[in-house]
């Protein structure tokens, strides 16, 4: 239950990032939801990894990194759905501040 509502959250946010992000396309409900179950996977797998290889520069920029790290996320996301695109960094940037 509580992995659904997360989904659900971060579908909402992936939405919400459609509607105020210039750069940030999703087709359909079906590929928002899809895309936010992945991006729950992606975060769950892969971000941790992401998160230990950049250490340093977190550790340099104060946390500030890990916007950066967030926007890889959501375009890792991006480049495997068909049916959603990034147009650029900012864009990407932008929407992992209003998903997250």
């Amino acid at each position: 239950m509580r992995f659904v509502l997360r989904t659900l959250i971060a579908a909402l946010g992936l939405w919400l990032a459609t509607e105020l992000v210039d750069g940030i396309v999703v087709t359909s409900a079906t590929t928002l939801v899809l895309a936010a179950l992945l991006l729950g996977i992606v975060n769950a797998i892969i971000k941790p990894i992401a998160i230990l290889l950049t250490l340093p520069f977190t550790l340099l920029t104060l946390g500030l990194f890990l916007l950066v790290v967030n926007a890889a996320m959501l375009g890792l996301v991006a480049a495997f759905l068909p049916g959603m695109g990034i147009s650029g960094f900012w864009s990407a940037f932008w929407a992992a501040i209003i998903v997250s």
